[in-house]
């Protein structure tokens, strides 16, 4: 992976970031002038609730991802939108970053509701979580200024995030904040991009429907076949590529040291042939 971000032809707010910040704020708009008329509280319709209080509705993991209780709240994820998504957007492209953003979203949303609780959850936060997440698993040694002072390496931030969300939601579940979707977003996010590493990485053209195809049609590659086999899309996949490789070969060898040759499974045989010639 990257070890800074600086790519090429940057934009400070790209297409999706720029639609998702509009639709949020207009959102958020409606929501404090109906309230404020007496009208009706939207985020009590379009907010998630839990399938404990016989409120859910299927429509409530997507909408509720655009409701925010506050000024602050919506200030917080949308400021974070626009810091991790931006970054992320012009990396991944417009359409694998709205993919990334929406199924993280929902489905910490689906999670969320799982949990018993008698309050509505509303915001992009599990979306947002799941930029940060991804944030730090592309560039994971830049550096993300606490309280715009105090600088920490992005790993770091991710993992103290991680702990704090867990233990809120294990000994604070009553604080009125939805954790588990904090930490829902996160491991849906994760497992994401953990299947586009292994199966053709995160750049170049992304269409859903080609991506169900591959679900449908893959094969099944060994551990190696899924990392080796692949054509490398950028200099960055060719490098990660070439030192795993080297990796595995070491460990093949050493293995074969230490135990002999027949202690190889057919997988490490056949690779270490192959590489061999």
């Amino acid at each position: 992976m990257n070890e800074q971000y600086s790519p090429t032809g940057f934009k400070v707010l790209p297409t999706i970031v720029k639609h998702l910040l509009i639709i949020n704020v207009l959102m958020y708009f409606a929501y404090y002038v109906l309230l404020k008329q007496g009208i009706i509280n939207l985020n009590y319709y379009l907010g998630i609730w839990s399938l404990s209080t016989g409120l859910f509705r299927i429509w409530q993991p997507l909408t509720y991802m655009f409701m925010h209780g506050s000024f602050d709240h919506l200030f917080f994820n949308m400021f974070s939108l626009w810091m991790f998504g931006s970054a992320l957007e012009n990396y991944w492209g417009s359409k694998r970053f709205l993919f990334y953003y929406l199924v993280c979203g929902i489905g910490a949303g689906l999670l969320n509701m799982l949990v018993p609780g008698a309050h509505v959850s509303v915001g992009a936060s599990g979306a947002v979580y799941a930029l940060l997440l991804a944030f730090g698993m592309m560039w994971p040694n830049n550096y993300i200024y606490l309280y715009f002072l105090v600088p920490i390496r992005t790993k770091w931030f991710i993992i103290g995030m991680i702990v704090i969300e867990l233990f809120e939601g294990i000994f604070r579940s009553t604080d009125g904040i939805a954790h588990f979707a904090h930490l829902g977003g996160m491991l849906i996010g994760f497992l994401i991009i953990l299947y586009w590493k292994r199966h053709g990485g995160m750049t170049g053209d992304f269409s859903i429907k080609n991506w169900f195809n591959s679900l449908k049609n893959r094969k099944k590659y060994t551990r190696y076949e899924e990392v080796y086999d692949k054509v490398p899309r950028s200099d960055e996949e060719y490098n990660y590529q070439k030192a795993q490789k080297e990796r595995d070969i070491d460990a093949i060898l050493d293995k074969v040291a230490k135990s002999g040759y027949e202690s190889l499974s057919k997988e490490e045989k056949d690779f270490l042939f192959k590489n061999s010639k």
